[in-house]
C-alpha cells in the first residue's frame, strides 16, 4: 500500500497544481449593477381601429341553424351574391370561429378583417358553425357574425357559402379594396 503524503507534500502538490496566484484587492462584490438597465416601453396590445360603425337602419331577424345569410351594401349590384357563390372572386383567406365565445369571436373577427384589409384580400370565408351545440339550437355566433358584418364599414356583401364549402355554417365576405392597392369603386361588380 502506498504511503500517505504528509502535510508538507500536500501543500507543495497543491501549489504546483494551481500555479501562480495574485491576491484579491477587495473581497466585497457589489450586489447591484453599476449601470442601470435601459428602460423598455410597456408592451401594449394591438390597437385596431373600430370598424363596426355602420349604423343599423333595418332590423336583423334571428337566424336558425339551417338559415342562410345574405347582405349587400348600398350601391352594390344584386348579382354580386350570385358571383360570390359561384367563386367569381376566389378565396383569399379563411377564419374559423368554432369553439370561441361571442366576445373572443368578435375580437378575432375584427383582427382578421383588419389584416385582410391590410393584405389586400378581396373575398374571405368565415366559418361560424351552424349552432347545433348552442342552447335551444339557436346559433349564437352565426347571429353575431351576421350583425357584425353588417356593421363593418369595409364589408360590401356577404352570403352563406355553397354546401360543399360549409353551407349555412360558413359565410363568404366581399371586402372593399383599399389601402396599398388604391381605393376603387366597387359598384361595377
Amino acid at each position: 500500500m502506498p504511503k500517505k503524503p504528509t502535510k508538507k507534500e500536500d501543500s507543495q502538490l497543491f501549489q504546483e497544481a494551481i500555479g501562480k496566484v495574485t491576491p484579491i484587492k477587495s473581497d466585497k462584490h457589489p450586489l447591484t449593477p453599476t449601470r442601470k438597465p435601459r428602460p423598455h416601453p410597456k408592451k401594449t396590445g394591438l390597437q385596431l381601429p373600430d370598424k363596426l360603425i355602420r349604423p343599423q337602419t333595418e332590423s336583423v331577424s334571428t337566424l336558425q341553424t339551417e338559415d342562410t345569410l345574405s347582405y349587400t351594401a348600398d350601391g352594390m349590384q344584386k348579382n354580386i351574391l350570385k358571383k360570390m357563390r359561384r367563386g367569381h372572386f376566389g378565396l383569399d383567406a379563411e377564419l374559423d370561429l368554432h369553439g370561441l365565445t361571442s366576445q373572443q369571436a368578435k375580437r378575432e373577427l375584427i383582427k382578421f378583417l383588419h389584416f385582410c384589409e391590410q393584405d389586400g384580400c378581396r373575398c374571405v370565408r368565415i366559418i361560424h358553425g351552424k349552432g347545433y351545440r348552442s342552447t335551444n339550437n339557436l346559433p349564437i355566433l352565426k347571429n353575431d357574425v351576421n350583425l357584425w358584418l353588417r356593421q363593418h364599414q369595409e364589408v360590401q356583401a356577404f352570403c352563406s357559402a355553397a354546401q360543399k364549402e360549409g353551407g349555412a355554417g360558413a359565410v363568404l365576405v366581399l371586402l372593399r379594396l383599399s389601402g396599398k392597392y388604391g381605393d376603387q369603386d366597387d359598384s361595377e361588380y
